[in-house]
């Protein structure tokens, strides 16, 4: 008679608690960032970033050459009193995103508004403005 043994596999096992414990603990570790939308048409690039946290006078958002970057300063405190207990919890640093937009963007008309905690850019588009090319003679 052949026996059957149900058991979990050491490295599933693993790997849940790697993913449950050690991962949010080393995410909390790693350079903090936001998330972005950018989406486009014919006329301007969109970039919608989320920035919970983060004051509008603590954004910074520049252009140079063809990328744009979105830089910003958190620094949040968050504290708790209960009777027993006092928790206080503080989460600070930079973070910045850039992203290439093309030659086709002018720059000086690029509009940045800020609204609970969304970042909303709108990059115009024009057109690029043509590559010259210079002919060498051989001599």
């Amino acid at each position: 008679m052949a026996m059957t043994l149900y058991g979990r596999d050491p490295l599933k096992m693993f790997e849940d608690v790697f993913n449950d414990k050690v991962s949010p603990f080393f995410s909390s570790m790693v350079a903090p960032s936001f998330k972005v939308d950018i989406s486009e048409d014919d006329t301007a690039i969109f970039i919608e970033a989320d920035m919970p946290g983060v004051k509008k006078e603590d954004i910074k958002v520049s252009m140079e050459d063809d990328v744009l970057t979105i830089s910003a300063e958190r620094n949040q405190q968050e504290e708790e009193k209960k009777k027993g207990y006092h928790r206080i919890e503080r989460t600070w640093g930079s973070l910045s995103r850039s992203f290439t937009v093309g030659e086709n963007v002018d720059a000086g008309n690029i509009e940045a508004a800020y609204d609970n905690g969304v970042l909303k850019i709108k990059a115009p588009k024009i057109e690029p403005k043509p590559k010259t090319g210079k002919e060498i003679t051989v001599k």
